[in-house]
């Protein structure tokens, strides 16, 4: 069974990351100041050279509603997606480093 991750305590949050999974994206948790980061299934060197590959997530944002909107945002804007979307020839995503 695979191992759950811990939910974000602001809903709106919550559900972007939700989002963000079904697109595939990886959630980790973090300990310290970022509560979390999410990753592209790809990462590789077409994909935006790997700047937008990921995104911290905090656990106490001034405004959560920016900040999901933001994981929307760079989850939709993902290269390889697009290309998905478009029909366009795309890869299979990468295996993730553990």
């Amino acid at each position: 069974m695979a191992k759950r991750r811990r939910k974000h305590p602001i809903k709106e949050i919550e559900a972007a990351l939700l989002e963000a999974e079904a697109a595939g994206w990886v959630v980790t948790t973090l300990s310290g100041h970022a509560w979390g980061k999410i990753q592209c299934p790809w990462n590789d060197d077409e994909c935006r050279c790997g700047t937008f590959c990921q995104i911290s997530v905090w656990g106490t944002p001034r405004v959560p509603e920016h900040l999901a909107n933001q994981i929307r945002r760079v989850v939709n804007g993902c290269i390889r997606r697009m290309d998905e979307e478009t029909g366009e020839a795309g890869s299979e995503p990468k295996e993730r480093r553990k």
